[in-house]
């Protein structure tokens, strides 16, 4: 997987939440990688960290923040309009990828896409 280069648009504490963020996600590389997340557009925002995904399930961008307050992350995304599609808090931190994977890849009859997906990109 490309490195992830984080474009600055934030202050300096959100910057290093939103690499905070991605050394949570890295933590489980396999599951990340199935989201398409696409390195050219992921940044840095007030309190976090948006990548753009192309799952099975949610097509568009992620934004993961942490409250800080309550020590839980936030979960929002958003379509390819920028436009709420889902917001989910209280996102603890051991839950946090599998949360979104749920939210973004993981559906119903998984291993039946992947399979199907496979056969559809096979080079014959």
């Amino acid at each position: 997987m490309k490195k992830i280069l984080l474009k600055m648009e934030t202050t300096d504490r959100s910057q290093e939440l939103a690499m905070y963020i991605w050394q949570i996600l890295k933590t489980q590389m396999t599951i990340i990688m199935s989201w398409g997340i696409d390195p050219s557009k992921a940044r840095v925002i007030d309190n976090g960290i948006e990548l753009h995904v192309q799952g099975f399930l949610h097509t568009g961008f992620l934004q993961i923040t942490l409250n800080e307050g309550a020590d839980l992350f936030e979960i929002t995304l958003l379509s390819e309009n920028r436009e709420t599609v889902k917001f989910i808090d209280g996102v603890y931190l051991d839950c946090l990828v599998d949360t979104i994977d749920r939210e973004v890849e993981k559906c119903d009859n998984y291993e039946q896409r992947i399979s199907e997906y496979l056969s559809e990109t096979q080079i014959s």
